[in-house]
């Protein structure tokens, strides 16, 4: 089939989903434009902070599109582009969309708490202390997956120290955009423009350091990288959200939409075929299609991790209720697209029916590259921008989730029925809490987390399933209807409990053929027995609360019924 019927096709389907299926969520749910959001009602200036629609979507989006939506789908396409395809499609739509849009709708309705805050006020304290433990430990290994990503794509120098320029032009670029975001924030936060004229000043600055960055790049290994990466998440981690995160995400949507809108472009004029068969098999080099591509494809169709940024940092800056369907619902659509033109560019790529060579990321930069170059871009100019582009997606994803990790470290030491003191004090210093995040996912980075980075795609979807009960609760605790979320919420249980499983299963096997390596297949058993044990207490917690008769709640705010 033609790559070009493929991505006409997902943008009618994601278009037609976003005004039917989205909109009737808001309506059942409820939408009040005229309640006051926790933006206003707990506004510090510091996390909440009434911000307007295009800003919030900038972050939200920004932040989820991180490394999964392109490298999941075209990781799944050894079983074939239709099964990703329709996964893509029906997973984004009423999995993905509805658990981001959901976890949003909930937190604002509760004066921005996050989910693990939610799990306390609708079902229990010792919930929410595991869900908390269970958040932290995940966003260690995003940090410090994320973090080794972002080093090797601003290594200046290749093998034999070769000198790699669209590695260094994309850093040059990626320093200048947190200089100038810095800068552009303190500008919009003191002198007030309109909308328009910060959109001018956006995309001009956009394409200046562009331009700069392509003309002076920035020669640096790897290490030294890796150390400027963990500083400025650092500073992202500890500054108020006006200041470093809005404008970066604000700029950072920018190239990320410019770069799908390029693809998509680049489809149009060269219409690729798919090279890849529609279907290959159940199985495939001894993998089977469930639950392995259901936990492969993450970001794009349903992530766990979305929750945490659409509770966590997003829900904390909602002006107006009106504006969450376009955040919650809308920013995971756009993401869904961009799966889909993953795909299509591997499909592309493709020689014979066999997966091109390389990692996901290079695949897809450097034929997207290729695309771009047929709309008159110049290679090195286009190579340069899609470096830029792939370093962008891990990036806005990474500052991200070391603000959320320290916020869950913070909330899992807090207890809001006594004053805080002794250790308790300490972890929820936010400096503290983000020294101690920052560290252990710098030791991870550095050497260990690839030993347990195959469980990754698990603990994610299991996030999803736990946040999808939790919903549930919520949505029948303040009587309104949640029947959407029960099949997505069985199956993504279904998937998480079906792979630990299948991992425990096959390190069991391992031992007893005696080829059982501690520093991989033990720390494997350990880590795949927390994640069952933590989501199998959290998820009978909420079970229990949501086959109970007796649901009544004290609601965190009036509006929250």
């Amino acid at each position: 089939m033609n790559g070009l019927t493929i991505v006409g096709l997902a943008i009618v389907v994601l278009g037609i989903a976003y005004v039917t299926y989205g909109r009737y969520l808001a309506k059942t749910w409820g939408i009040d434009p005229n309640a006051k959001t926790p933006a206003y009602t707990k506004e510090d200036g510091e996390d909440y902070i009434p911000t307007p629609k295009a800003v919030v979507f900038s972050h939200q989006f920004s932040s989820i599109a991180g490394a999964g939506p392109v490298t999941g789908p075209i990781i799944a396409a050894m079983f074939g582009w239709v099964p990703v395809l329709l996964w893509v499609l029906i997973g984004g739509i009423f999995f993905g969309a509805v658990h981001d849009f959901g976890a949003l709708y909930a937190s604002v309705k509760n004066e921005g708490k996050s989910i693990g805050g939610l799990i306390e006020q609708y079902i229990g304290k010792a919930g929410r202390k595991f869900f908390f433990l269970f958040a932290w430990i995940f966003t260690l290994l995003v940090i410090a997956a994320f973090s080794d990503i972002v080093a090797s794509t601003f290594n200046g120098f290749g093998e034999g120290g070769a000198l790699n320029t669209p590695n260094a032009s994309a850093a040059s670029i990626s320093m200048l955009f947190i200089v100038v975001a810095m800068i552009f924030g303190a500008f919009i936060k003191y002198k007030k423009p309109s909308q328009s004229l910060q959109f001018i000043i956006g995309v001009v600055l956009l394409v200046s350091m562009l331009a700069i960055g392509i003309a002076f790049p920035l020669y640096f290994d790897k290490t030294t990288w890796l150390i400027v990466t963990f500083a400025y998440l650092f500073l992202a981690s500890i500054t108020p959200m006006w200041l470093l995160m809005q404008p970066r995400d604000y700029l950072s949507t920018f190239l990320l939409i410019g770069m799908i809108v390029g693809a998509v472009l680049g489809v149009v004029v060269a219409r690729p075929e798919m090279n890849l068969p529609a279907f290959v098999g159940f199985e495939v080099d001894g993998k089977y299609l469930f639950p392995t591509l259901f936990i492969t494809i993450a970001c794009g169709a349903v992530s766990g991790f979305h929750s945490l940024v659409s509770s966590e940092t997003s829900s904390k800056q909602v002006k107006n209720e009106k504006d969450m369907l376009c955040i919650g619902y809308g920013a995971m659509l756009i993401e869904s697209l961009l799966g889909i033109v993953a795909l299509v560019v591997v499909g592309a790529a493709a020689v014979g029916g066999k997966m091109p060579e390389g990692t996901p990321f290079a695949i897809f930069s450097s034929n997207v590259a290729g695309f771009l170059g047929l709309l008159g871009i110049p290679q090195h100019v286009a190579t340069c921008i899609m470096t830029m582009c792939v370093s962008a997606l891990a990036l806005t994803s990474l500052d991200s989730v070391a603000r959320i990790g320290r916020m869950s470290l913070q909330e899992l030491f807090k207890d809001d029925s006594k004053e805080v003191s002794g250790i308790s004090k300490i972890m929820t210093n936010k400096y503290f809490a983000t020294i101690i995040t920052l560290v252990i996912g710098l030791v991870l980075s550095l050497g260990g987390y690839n030993n347990v980075w195959p469980l990754f795609g698990a603990a994610n979807q299991l996030l999803s399933a736990l946040v999808l009960i939790t919903l549930a609760v919520f949505l029948k605790s303040t009587k309104r209807k949640g029947f959407m979320l029960w099949a997505p919420m069985v199956v993504m249980l279904s998937v998480t409990f079906t792979a630990l499983v299948q991992a425990i299963l096959g390190i069991m096997k391992k031992i007893g053929a005696g080829q059982f390596v501690f520093l991989t297949d033990g720390l494997q058993l350990i880590f795949a027995l927390l994640l069952i044990s933590l989501g199998f207490v959290v998820a009978v917690s909420c079970f229990k609360k949501l086959f109970s008769k007796d649901n009544k709640v004290e609601a965190a705010s009036n509006n929250a019924v």
